[in-house]
Protein backbone atom coordinates (compact mmCIF):
# COMPACT_ATOMS: atom_id res chain seq x y z
CA UNK A 1 0.00 0.00 0.00
CA UNK A 2 2.83 2.25 0.88
CA UNK A 3 4.25 1.91 -2.56
CA UNK A 4 1.01 1.90 -4.39
CA UNK A 5 0.77 5.44 -2.46
CA UNK A 6 4.25 6.70 -4.30
CA UNK A 7 3.16 5.23 -7.22
CA UNK A 8 0.00 7.14 -7.39
CA UNK A 9 2.37 10.34 -6.28
CA UNK A 10 4.23 10.24 -9.26
CA UNK A 11 1.52 9.80 -11.93
CA UNK A 12 -0.57 12.95 -10.57
CA UNK A 13 3.10 15.02 -10.01
CA UNK A 14 2.46 16.26 -13.51
CA UNK A 15 -0.96 17.24 -12.87
CA UNK A 16 -0.56 18.73 -9.75
CA UNK A 17 2.95 20.74 -10.44
CA UNK A 18 4.93 19.15 -8.06
CA UNK A 19 8.75 17.52 -8.37
CA UNK A 20 8.36 13.72 -8.76
CA UNK A 21 10.27 13.16 -5.74
CA UNK A 22 8.10 15.00 -3.29
CA UNK A 23 4.73 13.38 -5.24
CA UNK A 24 6.76 9.66 -4.12
CA UNK A 25 6.80 11.16 -0.66
CA UNK A 26 3.60 12.44 -0.12
CA UNK A 27 2.21 9.20 -1.58
CA UNK A 28 4.26 7.09 0.45
CA UNK A 29 3.28 8.42 3.57
CA UNK A 30 -0.69 8.71 2.72
CA UNK A 31 -0.38 4.77 1.82
CA UNK A 32 1.54 4.34 5.23
CA UNK A 33 -1.34 6.28 6.89
CA UNK A 34 -4.29 3.89 5.32
CA UNK A 35 -2.48 0.90 6.15
CA UNK A 36 -2.05 1.63 9.76
CA UNK A 37 -5.88 2.44 9.94
CA UNK A 38 -6.22 -0.59 8.80
CA UNK A 39 -4.33 -2.64 10.77
CA UNK A 40 -6.64 -0.77 13.57
CA UNK A 41 -9.33 -1.83 12.55
CA UNK A 42 -8.69 -5.27 11.71
CA UNK A 43 -7.33 -5.76 15.36
CA UNK A 44 -10.33 -3.86 16.65
CA UNK A 45 -12.62 -6.51 15.30
CA UNK A 46 -10.36 -9.43 16.46
CA UNK A 47 -10.59 -8.26 19.69
CA UNK A 48 -14.25 -7.75 19.66
CA UNK A 49 -15.45 -11.57 18.22
CA UNK A 50 -12.02 -13.56 20.07
CA UNK A 51 -14.33 -15.02 23.42
CA UNK A 52 -12.62 -13.77 26.47
CA UNK A 53 -10.47 -17.12 28.26
CA UNK A 54 -12.03 -18.38 31.24
CA UNK A 55 -10.12 -17.22 34.16
CA UNK A 56 -7.56 -19.41 35.90
CA UNK A 57 -9.65 -21.06 39.42
CA UNK A 58 -12.84 -20.40 37.99
CA UNK A 59 -13.83 -24.17 37.50
CA UNK A 60 -14.72 -26.09 40.71
CA UNK A 61 -13.83 -29.74 41.51
CA UNK A 62 -16.96 -31.70 43.33
CA UNK A 63 -14.83 -34.08 45.81
CA UNK A 64 -17.56 -37.43 47.18
CA UNK A 65 -17.52 -35.74 50.44
CA UNK A 66 -19.10 -32.78 48.86
CA UNK A 67 -21.33 -34.52 46.34
CA UNK A 68 -23.08 -36.52 49.29
CA UNK A 69 -23.29 -33.49 51.34
CA UNK A 70 -25.80 -32.33 49.28
CA UNK A 71 -25.51 -27.82 50.42
CA UNK A 72 -23.25 -27.54 47.18
CA UNK A 73 -26.88 -28.10 45.28
CA UNK A 74 -28.71 -25.97 47.59
CA UNK A 75 -25.34 -23.14 47.34
CA UNK A 76 -25.73 -24.01 43.67
CA UNK A 77 -29.54 -22.85 43.72
CA UNK A 78 -28.83 -19.36 45.26
CA UNK A 79 -27.49 -17.83 42.21
CA UNK A 80 -24.16 -17.59 44.39
CA UNK A 81 -22.00 -19.91 42.52
CA UNK A 82 -20.39 -18.89 39.02
CA UNK A 83 -18.18 -20.98 36.74
CA UNK A 84 -18.18 -24.72 36.12
CA UNK A 85 -18.85 -27.65 38.43
CA UNK A 86 -16.20 -30.71 37.17
CA UNK A 87 -16.94 -34.20 38.18
CA UNK A 88 -14.41 -36.53 37.65
CA UNK A 89 -15.38 -39.88 35.91
CA UNK A 90 -13.21 -41.35 39.61
CA UNK A 91 -15.30 -39.43 41.95
CA UNK A 92 -17.90 -40.84 39.96
CA UNK A 93 -16.46 -44.68 40.58
CA UNK A 94 -16.22 -43.73 44.07
CA UNK A 95 -19.91 -43.09 44.46
CA UNK A 96 -20.85 -45.72 42.41
CA UNK A 97 -18.43 -48.60 44.79
CA UNK A 98 -20.50 -47.20 47.64
CA UNK A 99 -23.51 -47.32 46.10
CA UNK A 100 -23.08 -51.05 45.13
CA UNK A 101 -21.55 -51.60 49.11
CA UNK A 102 -23.11 -54.71 51.62
CA UNK A 103 -23.37 -51.52 54.10
CA UNK A 104 -26.48 -50.26 54.33
CA UNK A 105 -25.21 -46.52 55.08
CA UNK A 106 -23.09 -46.50 52.90
CA UNK A 107 -25.21 -47.46 50.07
CA UNK A 108 -27.87 -44.65 50.79
CA UNK A 109 -24.32 -42.47 50.99
CA UNK A 110 -23.50 -43.51 47.31
CA UNK A 111 -27.17 -42.65 46.17
CA UNK A 112 -27.56 -39.84 47.63
CA UNK A 113 -24.32 -38.46 45.71
CA UNK A 114 -26.17 -39.49 42.58
CA UNK A 115 -29.48 -37.64 43.12
CA UNK A 116 -27.33 -34.39 43.97
CA UNK A 117 -25.72 -34.80 41.10
CA UNK A 118 -28.69 -34.90 39.07
CA UNK A 119 -30.40 -32.22 40.68
CA UNK A 120 -27.49 -29.98 39.90
CA UNK A 121 -27.63 -30.88 36.33
CA UNK A 122 -31.47 -29.71 36.62
CA UNK A 123 -30.74 -26.41 38.57
CA UNK A 124 -29.82 -23.99 35.12
CA UNK A 125 -26.68 -22.59 37.25
CA UNK A 126 -23.34 -23.43 36.93
CA UNK A 127 -22.91 -26.43 34.37
CA UNK A 128 -21.88 -29.62 35.65
CA UNK A 129 -19.19 -31.20 33.12
CA UNK A 130 -18.40 -34.77 34.16
CA UNK A 131 -14.42 -35.16 32.41
CA UNK A 132 -11.96 -38.59 32.02
CA UNK A 133 -8.94 -36.85 32.79
CA UNK A 134 -7.14 -39.12 35.71
CA UNK A 135 -4.01 -39.25 37.29
CA UNK A 136 -2.61 -42.91 36.83
CA UNK A 137 0.22 -42.05 38.91
CA UNK A 138 -2.10 -41.32 41.45
CA UNK A 139 -3.56 -44.09 43.74
CA UNK A 140 -6.01 -42.73 46.03
CA UNK A 141 -8.77 -40.41 45.02
CA UNK A 142 -7.57 -37.56 47.19
CA UNK A 143 -4.64 -37.25 45.48
CA UNK A 144 -5.68 -37.57 42.18
CA UNK A 145 -8.29 -35.01 42.58
CA UNK A 146 -5.30 -32.40 44.07
CA UNK A 147 -3.18 -33.42 40.88
CA UNK A 148 -5.95 -32.59 38.51
CA UNK A 149 -6.83 -29.28 40.10
CA UNK A 150 -3.59 -28.27 39.60
CA UNK A 151 -3.35 -29.48 36.57
CA UNK A 152 -6.29 -27.22 35.37
CA UNK A 153 -5.76 -24.52 37.72
CA UNK A 154 -9.32 -25.49 39.79
CA UNK A 155 -10.06 -25.35 43.04
CA UNK A 156 -11.53 -28.36 44.91
CA UNK A 157 -15.08 -28.10 46.55
CA UNK A 158 -15.58 -30.40 49.78
CA UNK A 159 -16.39 -31.02 53.18
CA UNK A 160 -13.54 -33.44 54.11
CA UNK A 161 -10.87 -31.62 56.78
CA UNK A 162 -7.73 -33.83 55.79
CA UNK A 163 -8.60 -33.17 51.71
CA UNK A 164 -8.57 -29.59 52.72
CA UNK A 165 -5.15 -29.43 54.36
CA UNK A 166 -3.11 -31.59 51.84
CA UNK A 167 -5.06 -28.99 48.63
CA UNK A 168 -3.61 -26.18 50.64
CA UNK A 169 -0.20 -27.96 50.86
CA UNK A 170 -0.37 -28.19 47.27
CA UNK A 171 -0.73 -24.78 46.70
CA UNK A 172 -4.63 -25.60 45.49
CA UNK A 173 -7.51 -23.62 46.40
CA UNK A 174 -10.24 -24.98 48.09
CA UNK A 175 -13.71 -24.08 49.09
CA UNK A 176 -15.27 -25.89 52.11
CA UNK A 177 -18.48 -26.10 52.56
CA UNK A 178 -18.19 -25.97 56.13
CA UNK A 179 -16.54 -23.08 56.19
CA UNK A 180 -19.42 -21.17 54.00
CA UNK A 181 -21.82 -22.67 56.26
CA UNK A 182 -19.97 -21.23 59.23
CA UNK A 183 -19.84 -17.86 58.00
CA UNK A 184 -23.23 -17.17 56.95
CA UNK A 185 -24.32 -18.10 60.08
CA UNK A 186 -26.33 -14.84 62.24
CA UNK A 187 -23.63 -13.52 64.72
CA UNK A 188 -24.40 -13.34 68.31
CA UNK A 189 -23.24 -10.89 70.35
CA UNK A 190 -22.85 -10.90 74.21
CA UNK A 191 -25.60 -9.43 76.15
CA UNK A 192 -28.34 -10.63 73.43
CA UNK A 193 -31.03 -13.13 74.95
CA UNK A 194 -31.62 -16.50 73.09
CA UNK A 195 -34.37 -19.26 73.83
CA UNK A 196 -32.39 -22.72 74.20
CA UNK A 197 -33.93 -25.97 74.85
CA UNK A 198 -31.03 -27.92 77.19
CA UNK A 199 -30.51 -31.63 75.91
CA UNK A 200 -27.41 -32.89 77.74
CA UNK A 201 -24.14 -32.16 80.17
CA UNK A 202 -21.75 -29.80 78.91
CA UNK A 203 -18.03 -31.06 79.24
CA UNK A 204 -17.52 -29.01 82.91
CA UNK A 205 -19.58 -29.48 86.02
CA UNK A 206 -22.82 -27.55 86.38
CA UNK A 207 -23.55 -27.19 82.66
CA UNK A 208 -26.01 -27.38 80.29
CA UNK A 209 -25.95 -28.13 76.20
CA UNK A 210 -28.70 -26.80 73.17
CA UNK A 211 -28.14 -25.95 70.04
CA UNK A 212 -29.84 -23.26 67.78
CA UNK A 213 -31.81 -24.03 64.59
CA UNK A 214 -28.76 -23.32 62.46
CA UNK A 215 -26.48 -25.92 64.24
CA UNK A 216 -24.74 -23.47 66.57
CA UNK A 217 -23.47 -24.96 69.98
CA UNK A 218 -24.58 -23.42 73.15
CA UNK A 219 -22.82 -23.69 76.61
CA UNK A 220 -24.94 -22.81 79.28
CA UNK A 221 -23.42 -22.34 82.90
CA UNK A 222 -25.43 -23.75 85.39
CA UNK A 223 -27.74 -25.33 83.14
CA UNK A 224 -27.24 -28.69 84.27
CA UNK A 225 -30.37 -28.97 86.48
CA UNK A 226 -32.55 -27.32 83.34
CA UNK A 227 -31.89 -30.44 80.68
CA UNK A 228 -35.27 -30.61 78.79
CA UNK A 229 -36.38 -27.31 79.22
CA UNK A 230 -36.26 -24.54 76.88
CA UNK A 231 -34.45 -21.91 78.81
CA UNK A 232 -33.87 -17.83 78.45
CA UNK A 233 -30.74 -17.05 78.25
CA UNK A 234 -28.22 -14.52 78.39
CA UNK A 235 -25.06 -14.47 75.66
CA UNK A 236 -21.73 -13.88 77.67
CA UNK A 237 -19.41 -14.83 74.91
CA UNK A 238 -18.98 -16.49 71.53
CA UNK A 239 -15.86 -18.65 70.31
CA UNK A 240 -15.21 -19.74 66.29
CA UNK A 241 -13.51 -22.71 65.75
CA UNK A 242 -12.41 -25.00 63.64
CA UNK A 243 -15.43 -27.53 64.26
CA UNK A 244 -17.94 -24.44 63.94
CA UNK A 245 -19.04 -21.59 66.09
CA UNK A 246 -19.63 -22.38 69.91
CA UNK A 247 -21.70 -19.67 71.86
CA UNK A 248 -21.36 -19.42 75.76
CA UNK A 249 -24.58 -18.40 78.05
CA UNK A 250 -26.06 -18.21 81.09
CA UNK A 251 -29.24 -18.25 82.51
CA UNK A 252 -31.16 -14.99 82.46
CA UNK A 253 -32.27 -14.85 86.30
CA UNK A 254 -34.81 -12.34 85.88
CA UNK A 255 -37.00 -14.52 84.57
CA UNK A 256 -38.51 -11.89 81.57
CA UNK A 257 -39.23 -11.84 78.42
CA UNK A 258 -36.83 -11.56 75.93
CA UNK A 259 -36.68 -11.36 71.96
CA UNK A 260 -34.03 -13.72 70.42
CA UNK A 261 -32.04 -12.04 68.09
CA UNK A 262 -33.02 -11.33 64.11
CA UNK A 263 -32.45 -14.56 62.08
Amino acid sequence: MVVGGAVVGIALAPALGLPAVTAAVAGAAAGGVALALEIAVALRRGAQTMPAPRAAGDAKLLDTSAIIDGRIADVAATGFLEGVLVVPRFVLRELQRLADGGDPLRRNRGKRGFEVLQRLQGLGGPSVEIVDDDVPSATDVDAKLVELARRRRARVVTTDYNLNRVAELSGVGVLNVNDLANAVKAAVLPGESLRVQLLREGKEPGQGVGFLEDGTMVVVEHGRGLLGQEVLVVVTSALQTSAGRMVFARPRGDGGAAEPPDA
